[in-house]
């Protein structure tokens, strides 16, 4: 994804496994400009539940080098959605070429 087509001004917050209060812990909070594909869809969980995914916010290189699973919450045009999907895709010599976060 290359960096001139991202250019929509988004808040990601990653999450990680629950702390002693209950609440996930929040392991990263960034500001960053991602490409914005409003399309939503529905899709079967894994308990084969429908769910309804409002869009895909994509982003240049990998967004937390640090951490192996994207979960949390995205906030885009003052709007905040629930990341159902991360993922990042990689090059053929196993670099990030760009992260992809699928929200509901």
């Amino acid at each position: 994804m290359p960096p001139a087509v991202c250019c929509t001004p988004c808040t990601v917050v990653l999450t990680g496994a629950e702390g002693e209060d209950g609440a996930p812990q929040v392991l990263a909070e960034l500001s960053l400009a991602c490409n914005w594909q409003d399309k939503p869809r529905q899709e079967l969980d894994a308990e084969r539940r429908l769910i309804t995914l409002s869009g895909t916010a994509l982003f240049d290189g990998d967004i937390a080098p640090d951490i192996e699973i994207l979960a949390g919450t995205l906030t885009l045009y003052g709007r905040s959605w629930v990341i159902y999907r991360g993922t990042k895709c990689r090059n053929p010599d196993g670099s990030v070429n760009f992260t992809r976060l699928e929200v509901r």
